[in-house]
């Protein structure tokens, strides 16, 4: 296997991690599969910011991990998970970096949801 490039963000590629200030719920065929006020949000480059949620706050026996697995140059490697309950829209709905490079490492022991393979991500602030 290649080694694999790591990067820094910097000022062309930054990433920023905020704490989100809010309660933050995610449903799949009408049960609640995460629940927190301790979300955090990450922003990267031009991409909109995507939520993360501490995996304490994630009902973890609704989801099964799958074989599916990424790359992130400034992130690390990626695993993946499926919402069974969500059929087939919801299969790797879910994303995480088990153990992510130092530069973005308050996203450790946190998921992410793809807004389209779930029924909703409500946000109340």
């Amino acid at each position: 296997m290649s080694e694999r490039a790591v990067k820094i963000p910097g000022p062309d590629h930054p990433i920023t991690i905020e704490d989100k200030h809010a309660h933050v719920t995610v449903s799949v065929a009408g049960k609640i599969v995460a629940d927190t006020h301790d979300a955090l949000s990450l922003k990267e480059a031009s991409y909109p910011a995507v939520l993360y949620i501490p995996r304490r706050d994630v009902h973890m026996a609704a989801l099964q991990k799958t074989s599916h697995e990424t790359y992130c140059p400034y992130k690390g490697e990626c695993s993946y998970y499926s919402i069974p309950a969500g059929g087939e829209r919801s299969v790797n709905a879910i994303w995480s970096y088990e153990n992510p490079y130092a530069s973005v490492s308050r996203i450790k022991d946190y998921m992410a949801f793809y807004p389209d393979r779930v029924d909703s991500i409500d946000i109340v602030t």
